[in-house]
């Protein structure tokens, strides 16, 4: 998969603001499983910066998504806490952290999880609705983002008309459309062949990039590595930073 950002680009990520927006304090989580208690993250402590492109490797089952979950306010810890700018997610009810991931938090996953009954132009602004935004506010700005991901011919088509690539470029809009200031992305090529995974993951970048938007990525992808601005491996329920060449 050759992907590559431009010298402008890459400039701009390293002159942002040196500001966590993400902070882990002690952060675990456990499951049970069959009465036994298996640990999944242990004692994670970490500052995650504004505007980085951070990437989070990791073999299956070792605990990416979960970590993932977590930061999106999806899942909540065994213990320790997440702060994302000055809001502790591990004090919020559930109620705040609903409505915390609906107006901060944007989420790519490897399946879509497009709305079958939705066509593009209703998939992408729908977040946008849920948010009190009016339709018609909310289908510019959706035909827009359809625009930027190359799929304005596209707006009237329901999911199972797409290809895998067109259905991650619509979720990728779906997003953005909010202006969230984090992007959570699973596997975002994962379920996608080689050209089209290297098409997506270089849009998703240009775009998080071109909104100052800080992109977290769970992926088992070593050839995403180059492109990261900080690079985290989870081994054994740890998180170990990648040394910067």
């Amino acid at each position: 998969m050759a992907l590559s950002l431009s010298t402008a680009q890459r400039d701009g990520a390293l002159a942002r603001s040196r500001t966590p927006i993400v902070r882990l304090r002690n952060l675990s989580k456990a499951y049970e499983e069959a009465g036994v208690q298996r640990t999944i993250l242990h004692a994670l402590d970490a500052d995650l910066y504004t505007g980085d492109f951070i990437v989070l490797l990791g073999k299956s089952g070792s605990g990416k998504s979960t970590l993932l979950n977590l930061i999106g306010g999806i899942d909540v810890p065994t213990s320790g806490e997440i702060w994302i700018n000055d809001t502790n997610l591990t004090a919020l009810n559930e109620r705040a952290l609903t409505l915390f991931r609906r107006d901060h938090i944007g989420f790519v996953f490897q399946f879509f999880n497009l709305i079958p009954t939705l066509t593009a132009l209703e998939n992408v602004s729908l977040p946008f609705e849920l948010q009190g935004k009016p339709r018609r506010e909310s289908e510019q700005r959706a035909r827009a983002l359809l625009e930027r991901v190359g799929l304005a011919h596209r707006a009237d088509t329901y999911p199972d008309r797409l290809s895998g690539g067109e259905q991650q470029r619509v979720a990728i809009a779906r997003a953005l459309i909010h202006q969230p200031f984090l992007i959570l992305a699973d596997e975002p090529t994962g379920n996608l062949d080689e050209e089209t995974g290297a098409t997506v993951l270089r849009l998703l970048l240009e775009l998080t990039r071109d909104e100052g938007k800080t992109l977290i990525m769970a992926t088992h992808n070593p050839e995403i590595v180059p492109l990261a601005d900080v690079v985290y491996h989870i081994h054994e329920g740890k998180l170990v930073a990648e040394p910067k060449a």
